[in-house]
């Protein structure tokens, strides 16, 4: 028995985690993935690394900035660029007219999830496959590995809503009333694919920008040089994502490699830039779950249960990285008024990093 399971180990569940954790609490989470992070994911391939969901961060809140100061004193951010070009039909290749520095991690953008790692007991490759409620007022998680079993005395769902529905609906109305289950089906994603194409060193005439959006191209939404990024890159790489629409045609496509050559093919068009059609090699990723496209309007989702459950993740409110840290924040909140009240004052996830 543990005192909070936390299912999912992105960015609010390790946060949320983190802050219970230093409240007092024990804490376990438990991640499906062999990796941390969830949208801030890294793949090693090629001898190099790179970024194929979250790009970069461009914070706004205050908590946030402080964040990302911290990890970028630790060296594990830096500055990459201060410009993301626009490319809109029938117009010229454009600079920003407003510009604000883009962090990136050097190491790959799922080394911002390990910084919040430290101390928490974390099991990875493990699928939690039922939820139950106990009379004894707890919550029993049985994984899939080898039907391994869980008990918490509260239960934090840090996974895009439309899995946390998969997870919670078998426990019925009778544990969790309609209302919670519509707000949370309520809950709507944009899909995406990104494209990891890398390139011979002699490809040229490389471009003058970073990163850049397509404003309005019904196929391709960013494509960005993500070797340089890279301390010492062994040879240039790009990674493109594709627009919702082009990837919800998409999606359930058994093989994603021609759907990856066509948006370079799109890309190389618009761009100009012909060698683009041609890589050395290419990875293509689909993200189901991408980007809320229907978000819940409060910073969490509380189930109103005996034994507290909670749901929390970038799908309230709807700000990406920074609101699912907020979100994480908030979910922690939320648990320790409905167990023991212990002193959150002068808790904070940062402490981690003194």
């Amino acid at each position: 028995m543990t005192d909070i399971a936390v299912i999912g180990a992105g960015i609010a569940g390790l946060v949320c985690a983190q802050q219970l954790s230093q409240a007092g609490y024990s804490v376990v989470v438990v991640e499906k993935s062999r990796g941390l992070g969830g949208r801030l994911a890294t793949r090693r391939l090629h001898g190099t690394c790179a970024d194929h969901g979250a790009c970069y961060l461009k914070p706004k809140g205050e908590l946030f900035e402080r964040f990302v100061e911290i990890l970028q004193s630790r060296h594990i951010l830096e500055v990459w660029t201060e410009e993301v070009y626009e490319l809109a039909a029938g117009a010229p290749l454009s600079k920003p007219k407003n510009r604000s520095p883009r962090y990136v991690a050097s190491e790959g953008m799922s080394a911002i999830a390990k910084s919040l790692a430290p101390g928490l007991e974390i099991l990875l490759n493990q699928r939690v496959i039922s939820i139950t409620s106990n009379p004894e007022n707890s919550w029993h998680l049985t994984l899939e590995s080898n039907n391994e079993e869980l008990s918490a005395k509260a239960l934090v769902v840090a996974i895009p809503a439309p899995q946390a529905v998969m997870l919670l609906e078998p426990l019925g109305e009778s544990i969790l009333d309609a209302a919670f289950l519509d707000n949370l089906r309520s809950v709507e994603f944009y899909p995406s694919i990104s494209a990891i194409a890398g390139y011979p060193s002699t490809s040229q005439p490389f471009p003058e920008w970073k990163a850049l959006t397509f404003v309005d191209d019904v196929d391709l939404a960013w494509i960005g040089l993500d070797s340089s990024k890279r301390p010492n890159p062994q040879q240039p790489h790009f990674v493109v994502q594709s627009s919702a629409d082009f990837a919800q045609r998409h999606l359930e496509s058994q093989d994603l490699q021609p759907a990856g050559q066509y948006m370079l093919q799109r890309a190389a068009e618009s761009l100009s830039l012909p060698w683009l059609n041609t890589p050395e090699w290419m990875q293509v990723h689909r993200w189901r779950y991408a980007f809320p496209s229907r978000p819940w309007h409060k910073a969490f989702l509380a189930a109103g249960t005996s034994s507290p459950l909670v749901c929390c993740g970038d799908w309230c409110g709807g700000n990406l990285v920074e609101g699912a840290m907020l979100s994480g924040l908030a979910a922690a909140d939320e648990i320790n008024n409905q167990l023991r009240h212990l002193p959150l004052e002068n808790v904070n996830f940062l402490n981690i990093f003194t």
